[in-house]
């Protein structure tokens, strides 16, 4: 990674302490790290390092929406908001979903944080099925953000089940899960693309991606190659 994915990172664990400050400020502290996130603006900086590649790849700043018109239309539900959405010439050129997840107890939030991914992608898919965003298809992208340490990196155990749960999973640490699900994310073409990163807390801010078909460098072509797809078609 170059100096500004290293710094989008740092401004990740900046936001989370500046929430959790905050929330001491009130004197309303929520339980574990909830109070890091509950104030929002922690993945501010990655959305923004994103946004900056779209510009690079042409797009008018008008066109990139980063907290009005981030809605979307769904079909299982009427509405979803996304953390950008790039519209231009009244097509919807591409939405990204961030998610991030930080100790201690990762195994309360996997399973929420995978049905989130899933779901949010069928229901776009599904509407753009019913032609809600016309012919183009929706460009969908996921970022995840998952906090280096002992026990995301250690092998979980699985819980007893009827049937034998798929050979990949075992042995596998919530790193290994979210990798999985991320890289199936794309594979069964729910999401385009997706960045799936881990990072140690401060002072260290340690960095890795675990897979090269999910770096900053693969996303970042993906947008870009979105963008090129998207003109060839539209300004002909």
């Amino acid at each position: 990674m170059t100096d500004g994915h290293h710094e989008s990172v740092r401004g990740f664990w900046a936001g989370r302490a500046e929430q959790a400050e905050k929330q001491k400020a009130t004197g309303k502290v929520d339980a574990g790290t909830r109070g890091a996130v509950t104030g929002g603006g922690h993945l501010n900086p990655i959305r923004d390092l994103l946004a900056e590649i779209f510009l690079e790849g042409g797009i008018h700043e008008s066109s990139i929406f980063l907290t009005s018109g981030i809605v979307l239309p769904g079909y299982y539900r009427p509405t979803k908001k996304w953390d950008l959405v790039v519209v231009e010439n009244e097509q919807l050129v591409a939405a990204i979903e961030l998610k991030s997840q930080v100790g201690p107890s990762f195994g309360n939030n996997a399973n929420n944080r995978a049905e989130e991914a899933i779901g949010n992608a069928a229901d776009v898919g599904r509407a753009f099925e019913e032609g809600t965003f016309g012919t183009f298809r929706p460009w969908l992208g996921y970022v995840f953000v998952l906090e280096e340490t002992e026990e995301s990196t250690v092998p979980v155990s699985l819980p007893k089940t009827l049937h034998p749960v798929e050979a990949v999973f075992h042995g596998t640490s919530y790193k290994d899960r979210y990798r999985i699900l991320c890289s199936r994310l794309v594979k069964e073409r729910l999401y385009d693309a997706a960045w799936f990163l881990t990072t140690a807390a401060p002072p260290n801010t340690l960095i890795d991606e675990p897979d090269s078909s999910m770096s900053f460098a693969s996303f970042r072509a993906a947008i870009l190659g979105r963008i090129t797809h998207f003109r060839a078609l539209f300004e002909t």
